[in-house]
């Protein structure tokens, strides 16, 4: 009887901070915006507009994640060669606690006309480009946000494999490709699950970047959630959004969930 009686902080945490909210707003996208209850919200979101909103989503969340995993793999992988592999994990882990407004404002100043890189093209004969407001500005600074969590998981994954699976692959002939292909990435596909699951998430709904960095060039979701909230006040149509966001997280995760994976044969 102890031992459930330790379970009740946690319990009343999920239902206060987890299940509460979710029913909230469950509840909130059946009304519309002069409170009358209603399945306008969801109708809309099933016309073109928010259609073409949900794929952007998708696609920024996915480019996003795909560069992060390029980059984040071979990243992963050299630090567990180097000496020092703590120090530098640390070094990768620091822009993280630092906050996301005050990184993405770093960001208007370096990329900005009179800005740190227009003023090395200058330099170099290049000249003076629009680097702000665009979509690689969105997706280059979202891949710095986020690569750290796609990092981690991925270098935990590798640190875990036995060196001598590796060993006895390069024994039995496999070359340092092979190795990879058949051996290495299959078996730390779970770290790259997590990472993929602690970056995609979150791109599907980031609307403080597309704002700041992309000059609400780029609408998501999350943007428009954002503007239903705090600009239109209509709560029901940013609820109804959530909770299709809500849907596709749960589906990723499910999708993207651990399974037991093993050398091939």
């Amino acid at each position: 009887m102890r031992r459930y009686a330790y379970a009740i902080p946690y319990w009343l945490w999920i239902g206060l901070f987890v299940v509460a909210p979710i029913i909230l707003i469950i509840y909130y996208s059946f009304f519309d915006i002069e409170g009358h209850f209603s399945l306008v919200n969801y109708q809309t979101f099933f016309t073109p507009v928010y259609l073409r909103m949900t794929v952007n989503s998708f696609w920024y969340a996915f480019l996003i994640t795909a560069c992060s995993l390029l980059i984040a793999y071979p990243t992963a992988y050299l630090l567990t060669k180097t000496k020092h592999k703590q120090l530098w994990l640390l070094l990768i882990i620091l822009p993280t606690w630092v906050n996301l407004l005050l990184k993405a404002y770093a960001f208007l100043g370096l990329f900005g006309t009179y800005g740190a890189v227009n003023a090395l093209f200058e330099t170099i004969g290049i000249g003076t480009k629009q680097l702000l407001f665009t979509d690689f500005s969105f997706v280059f600074v979202s891949v710095y946000i986020f690569i750290p969590f796609m990092i981690l998981p991925i270098f935990n994954a590798l640190e875990k494999l036995n060196p001598s699976l590796i060993d006895a692959s390069r024994d039995l002939g496999a070359s340092e490709w092979t190795t990879f292909r058949r051996v290495i990435f299959p078996l730390t596909l779970d770290g790259v699950k997590a990472g993929c699951q602690a970056v995609f998430i979150p791109s599907l709904s980031l609307f403080m970047l597309t704002r700041l960095i992309a000059g609400n060039r780029v609408i998501t979701l999350g943007t428009a959630v954002e503007q239903h909230f705090l600009v239109t006040q209509n709560w029901g149509m940013g609820a109804t959004i959530a909770v299709f966001l809500m849907i596709a997280m749960a589906g990723i995760m499910a999708l993207t969930g651990n399974r037991k994976w093993g050398v091939r044969q």
